[in-house]
């Protein structure tokens, strides 16, 4: 898979940031890359890690993804924004996600 994040970022988050007033900085830009590199690393951990390990880092990495989406939304201007809908989907998608990970990780039986 190939992600060109400075295309991305640049056409669709740089555009999020204006519509929610951030200032665009490289911190910010480091840490989208940092929070999109968060899925390619756990589906590499889940396959080195031993299930019991793994299944914990699911839940624990699944609830901070879980509460990223809901906080995300907080101030973003949904009133007038053009980007609202498309925001608010894209949150409830990733926060169904995260809460679907850790619901199957909870429910796992762990081998002993």
């Amino acid at each position: 898979m190939w992600f060109d994040f400075d295309t991305y970022s640049g056409a669709v988050y740089t555009r999020f940031a204006e519509a929610a007033l951030a200032e665009i900085t490289p911190e910010l830009l480091l840490s989208y890359a940092i929070i999109f590199s968060f899925p390619l690393v756990m589906a590499f951990l889940s396959l080195t890690l031993k299930d019991s390990i793994n299944r914990w880092a699911n839940i624990i990495v699944g609830i901070v993804f879980a509460v990223l989406p809901p906080i995300s939304l907080i101030g973003f201007p949904t009133a007038h924004s053009a980007y609202s809908t498309s925001v608010t989907l894209i949150a409830t998608a990733e926060f169904v996600a995260a809460a679907l990970i850790v619901w199957y990780a909870w429910k796992s039986k762990q081998k002993a």
